[in-house]
Order: C-alpha cells, then structure tokens, then sequence
C-alpha cells in the first residue's frame, strides 16, 4: 500500500481522530510471526502532526470498513472512554449462509476463547463463566440460500458477530471456521459513529462496499441508495 493509496481510504479527519477504510485480509497490526500489517502505514496518515495515529479499536484481518484511528495521547483516552461506556454506535453489514428465525431480533450469548493443541483458538459460545455478548440484527434482503443482515453489537468482543451468527444457524459466507463456505469474509463495518465533542452531533463515517461483497450483497437487493 502507498502512502496515496492508505490517505485514500481516509473517511473523516479532525484534529483528535481518523477513520480509515480498512482494506479486507490486513492485519491491523503484526503478529508473532510479523508480516504485512496496516501499523506500517500509519506515517503517511500524520498530515502534519509530530507522530503517526494509533488504533483505537480493532477490526479482524479479514473485516473490512470503518476504523477509528487517534491522533494523539490524549484523543485515544478520550475516545477509549467512549468506547468503554458503550457510547460508540458500530453498523456491520453481513451476507451469512441460511436465514435467522425472525426478521429481527437480538443475540445474547456468552463467549470464551478455547485453544487448540496445534497452538491455534477459536471463540466458542455458551459458556456461563464467558464474557457477556449482545448482538442485534436486521434483515436487510435475501436471495436463493443467502441473507443480507444489518449487525449492531452492543458489545466488542473477539469474533463476535461471526460467533453469533453461527449460534442462530446461519454462519457468515466464508468463514469457514465457524460453520461457513470456503472465500473472502463476507464481513463489513459499514458505519461508525460517536460523540467526540459534548456540543456537537455525533461524528463518523460510512464505508463503501468492499468489492468483494458487491455480488452477495446485489443478490439480496443492494443498490447504491440502500
């Protein structure tokens, strides 16, 4: 990625925040092992500040769209209180296998991390001593086996919504570790919102769909003026 390139997919700038477009099948940042990840871009997103932005929140490597990014010390306190009272609105749009049991309706279910014996975890639900999780969904459209939901977790754990949707029967297109087909994670957060300054209306932004997303998405009746 270029320095032009990652200042493209920036979505709305002030002087304590950035949201960024994240790029489908990027890390947020280097794991163990190292490897490409979105950090190593971050110098081309100072616009004139003395250090690069940080994350303030985390998508997976395989979810695409609105991510929050501080620019400095002080806006990541203030924007991680935020998100610590659950005062930041999150939309995510999905294309999951099968249909859930009612048009709309809310998903609580506890999650917990579970290792493997080849090093690797996965996020299992269901556990009474797991972290509390709260999901609501939206049917937005259907086509043949596939459903479109509109996602607003009212939690931020690891894997949540993929885990979720699995948990009602209808695990998201290409996750295959939770129950899903083989391809790109069908996963998108498409909107994000928050009360950055006291006297002012929320601040955010709306992702475009990745292309990756666009034929699913069509299928179940996406237009550009959904």
């Amino acid at each position: 990625m270029t320095p032009a390139q990652i200042q493209e997919r920036v979505l709305y700038r002030d002087g304590l925040m950035l949201i960024i477009d994240k790029p489908a099948g990027l890390p947020v940042h280097a794991g163990p092992a190292g490897g490409p990840n979105l950090e190593r871009h971050f110098d081309a997103l100072r616009f004139g500040f003395p250090k690069p932005p940080s994350l303030a929140h985390r998508l997976d490597r395989d979810t695409s769209g609105c991510l929050i990014l501080g620019r400095h010390a002080k806006a990541l306190r203030k924007i991680g209180i935020l998100f610590q009272d659950g005062k930041v609105d999150k939309t995510y749009w999905a294309v999951v296998v099968g249909s859930p049991p009612a048009e709309s309706g809310r998903i609580e279910l506890t999650l917990s991390k579970v290792s493997n014996k080849t090093g690797g975890w996965r996020i299992v639900g269901g556990n009474p001593d797991g972290q509390t999780a709260v999901t609501d969904y939206v049917v937005k459209g259907r086509a043949d086996g596939l459903t479109w939901l509109e996602l607003t977790p009212r939690t931020g754990r690891t894997h949540q919504i993929r885990v979720h949707c699995a948990s009602i029967g209808c695990p998201l297109l290409g996750d295959p570790q939770y129950g899903g087909p083989e391809g790109a994670l069908h996963l998108h957060s498409r909107a994000i919102s928050l009360p950055l300054y006291p006297k002012r209306e929320a601040v955010g932004a709306v992702a475009p769909i990745p292309a990756h997303m666009r034929a699913a998405l069509g299928a179940c009746g996406f237009t550009e003026a959904s």
